[in-house]
């Protein structure tokens, strides 16, 4: 089997409809005014309808309260709500008890010790993501293009669900399933030809990749 694959940061019919017909399991949609793939919820939910019937919806917050959440979920309608931020285990129960959405909790990854809190929010989040920790000097908790140490997701339970970010590109994204478990990967900036702007040859040359490897273990 392969891998569930995310293409997140999506702004433009043309790149949904690249993402999908090349075989996107999921679509993300990027709500942070400071990241250069932020979108309106009510353009974002014109965009989903295009691909609503054949993939997973997904909403991608950084610490957005319940008014922000309200205007996405209406405007949007997701599957799935993404949490990037600092999000307790209260408040993705409380969120998912408010939209009876299931929520994936993103956690952000240097060394070791930012693994530390997983076990927390094991049995609330129905998803993990595992990203980059961003570079000194960025704003974004994710999208980054950079990538983090591999080897650490080892640590993990094997049967911990979690989708694979940070930095993944045609050239890495083999070698990123080899080295954990992931049952998903995500990429962002690694099919952009420029912040924010999703290049239909590079989302092509990721699914490529993509398909000559299997999914770990498999």
């Amino acid at each position: 089997m392969k891998p569930d694959i995310k293409i997140c940061g999506l702004k433009t019919a043309e790149a949904v409809d690249r993402a999908v017909a090349r075989g996107a399991t999921h679509v993300g949609f990027i709500f942070f005014p400071k990241s250069p793939r932020n979108i309106a919820p009510e353009l974002a939910g014109d965009l989903a309808d295009r691909v609503r019937d054949r993939v997973k919806i997904v909403a991608v917050t950084v610490d957005a309260n319940d008014e922000e959440l309200d205007d996405i979920v209406h405007l949007l309608r997701p599957d799935m709500l993404q949490m990037h931020g600092h999000e307790s285990p209260e408040r993705l129960l409380h969120v998912k008890a408010v939209y009876g959405l299931p929520v994936m909790k993103a956690f952000s990854i240097r060394d070791a010790g930012d693994l530390s809190g997983v076990d927390a929010y094991i049995g609330v989040a129905d998803r993990f993501l595992f990203d980059a920790k961003a570079p000194a000097g960025s704003e974004l908790p994710g999208g980054n293009g950079v990538s983090f140490d591999w080897s650490l997701m080892a640590s993990l339970d094997e049967g911990l669900d979690y989708m694979l970010s940070g930095g993944l590109n045609k050239d890495n994204v083999a070698e990123a399933l080899a080295a954990t478990h992931a049952r998903g990967i995500d990429t962002s900036s690694g099919v952009e030809s420029a912040p924010g702007v999703k290049d239909p040859e590079m989302i092509d040359a990721f699914f490529e990749a993509v398909a000559k490897v299997g999914r770990p273990g498999a």
